[in-house]
């Protein structure tokens, strides 16, 4: 019911916010090209959608008695339904919030004596008013550019981790010895730690950060200042996200001022191979140097790499391993390496994940060689079973495994339940909201106070728009400009019918000719000495073959060159979309397609999902990267000598 509640929600204000011509909607390029023919084809079903709004609109009166039934109905049928829900049912919380969020958007205008929004005014999901005739934000303030002194940075010989927040929120820099001092001072305190740390409660148990430095602010907004609320983290602070510099040095900052309260385990991202292939090397090179990558991944071999949390929840980045049946064997593990091993302990605790029919399968207990098998969507590490778990867990005494790693449509997932503890055996928090710009999920972290465990979700925050891998605009553009360029060459170098090329001979004017060879001077040489050894000197008013073949060469060569920009524009253009699409983004996508593709819309995680799976395994060694960019190379060539 209140998934019925939300999906027409959305819809009513999706048609409310829809203004102007047909438009494309930003989540059809992941569609491809098959989705934009189908979207301009459907004029007749806007016109439909919007058939209602044609007609003359009801008086103030009638609209406010009209809302004020609708909604006391969805009201009544809310609290009978809360009636027959109890508190111990996963989700229920949230479901409860969220339509009672949904609700009180109404109250701003229903219960209060006010006039219903007018045309030109538009409500957010949080109540906010809009006036449409104005810009919504006024105003955008100027990145700061100046560095802090280390009198403002650093209190009492340690960093001012509020006043970094405030700092890195207006885009700020720190200079090269601030910035290694963090990092030098964090990786001291970690080194002395044990792979297996022990925390107490109460505490808040964070996922995935991944680089969204505003959606990290926005976490600590609501599950309060370091100073009042012990963390614990699971890693991936870095990747794939915009600023995981910031994320990286605002979590050292907190670890320094409160080195027993706050945790930090290590990721599989937090390593060279992962940091290399994916986008943090580049951002640390592209914004500062490379002395601040190789100081990174210092630091990264002193996290810790598991907890126990009150003695009772393991809690590890990926998951257990075959390898895995004493904690202790975690302690032995020697974790400052120069990265994270292909195989092996160390690898599992990183990489590994449930089976797919984690919740459902019927393996035996004494069918041990089951308990796990190859991970192959990682290419590396495995994938363990329910049994496996529930073995891990009875024989180290522990109630569940508290884990990150995977992105979840709700910010979290809760497993199948142990029977004899009736307690869940595995519980993933994702913490990055609207991952990579484009999964459209929501961020949660874990509350646990020794008696509840409290699963609160929190959606993306604002922040400034970044290109991706750190690009500038004219690095970005460069593919558009050029595609162009090779247009007005191929323009130029189109002076003859295809016909006319057809020919054995080709009727140039001197004035060509001449354009032709100064293009090429390699085309002078060659008819030079055609010219020299044929018999037919006097016939100059036409080409000879070897101007007319370079004709040939250069229009092909121009047209492939072409089709290689046109790839590396359409490249640019989707990454650009990918990034643009918003939380639940379906401005004009539910307006064109109707309730079937809205419907189609909110079950879009796992399409993303599944279209970004290869970039969740282990990437490829050097060696690998290299031979393939080889062979990228020489396919290049050989189309352009095609």
């Amino acid at each position: 019911m209140f998934h019925l509640l939300r999906q027409e929600s959305e819809k009513v204000e999706q048609l409310r916010a829809y203004s102007g011509g047909l438009s494309l909607p930003k989540g059809v390029l992941v569609e491809g090209s098959e989705g934009i023919d189908e979207k301009i084809s459907h004029f007749e079903r806007v016109r439909l959608a919007d058939l209602r709004n044609e007609a003359m609109p009801k008086s103030t009166e009638e609209q406010i008695k009209e809302s004020d039934d609708k909604y006391r109905k969805l009201w009544e049928r809310v609290t009978r339904k809360l009636v027959t829900m109890t508190s111990g049912e996963d989700g229920i919380q949230v479901q409860v919030e969220n339509a009672l969020k949904k609700l009180s958007i109404r109250d701003v205008f229903v219960d209060a004596e006010e006039e219903i929004p007018s045309g030109t005014t538009y409500i957010d999901e949080h109540g906010r008013k809009f006036d449409t005739r104005e810009r919504v934000v006024k105003t955008v303030e100027m990145p700061t550019l100046e560095i802090p002194t280390d009198e403002q940075l650093f209190v009492d010989g340690v960093p001012d981790y509020r006043f970094l927040m405030r700092h890195f929120r207006r885009e700020g820099k720190l200079s090269y010895s601030q910035i290694f001092r963090i990092i030098d001072a964090a990786t001291i305190i970690m080194r002395k730690e044990p792979n297996l740390l022990k925390v107490d409660i109460p505490s808040v148990v964070v996922g995935d950060i991944h680089g969204q430095y505003y959606d990290m602010l926005g976490m600590f907004e609501m599950f309060g200042d370091p100073s009042k609320t012990q963390y614990l983290f699971l890693g991936d602070y870095v990747d794939r996200g915009d600023r995981s510099i910031e994320v990286l040095i605002l979590l050292y900052a907190m670890k320094i001022n409160f080195p027993k309260r706050f945790w930090l385990l290590r990721g599989n991202h937090e390593s060279e191979r992962m940091t290399s292939y994916f986008t943090y090397k580049r951002e640390c090179i592209q914004r500062y140097s490379e002395e601040l990558y190789e100081k990174s991944l210092e630091s990264f071999k002193a996290l810790p790499l598991c907890a126990i949390l009150n003695e009772q929840f393991f809690c590890v980045h990926a998951g257990i391993s075959m390898s895995l049946w004493d904690l202790e064997d975690i302690n032995k593990i020697d974790r400052f390496k120069e990265d994270i091993p292909g195989e092996g302990l160390l690898c599992d605790l990183m990489w590994s994940d449930p089976t797919d029919d984690y919740d459902t399968e019927t393996i035996h207990e004494d069918d041990i060689e089951h308990y796990f098998r190859f991970n192959n969507e990682r290419h590396c590490s495995v994938f363990y079973t329910y049994i496996a778990v529930q073995s891990f867990l009875e024989a180290n005494k522990l109630l569940g495994i508290i884990r990150g790693h995977q992105p979840q449509d709700s910010g979290y997932r809760i497993y199948r339940t142990v029977e004899s503890s009736g307690f869940p055996s595995l519980i993933t928090i994702f913490s990055a909201p609207n991952y990579c710009g484009t999964y459209a999920n929501m961020g949660a972290a874990l509350v646990y106070n020794g008696e509840t465990f409290n699963i609160k979700q929190f959606d993306t925050s604002p922040a400034p728009y970044f290109l991706p891998d750190q690009m500038n605009v004219f690095e970005w553009s460069l593919p558009f400009v050029a595609e162009k360029v090779i247009e007005i060459l191929s323009a130029i170098l189109n002076i003859c019918t295809e016909d006319e090329l057809n020919k054995s001979e080709i009727i140039l004017d001197k004035r060509s000719i001449e354009v032709l060879k100064a293009i090429d001077s390699s085309i002078a040489a060659e008819e030079e000495e055609y010219v020299s050894h044929t018999h037919d000197k006097d016939r100059r008013k036409s080409t000879t073959p070897v101007v007319r073949d370079s004709i040939l060469k250069k229009m092909a060569l121009v047209g492939r060159m072409s089709k290689v920009l046109k790839k590396m524009r359409e490249k640019c253009e989707k990454v650009q979309e990918l990034k643009a699409l918003d939380n639940y983004d379906i401005n004009f996508h539910g307006l064109v397609d109707g309730r079937e593709v809205m419907h189609k819309k909110s079950h879009s995680f796992e399409d993303v999902r599944n279209i970004d799976l290869e970039n969740e395994g282990l990437p490829p060694t050097d060696e690998e990267r290299a031979a393939e960019e080889a062979q990228k190379e020489r396919g290049l060539k050989h189309y352009m000598h095609m």
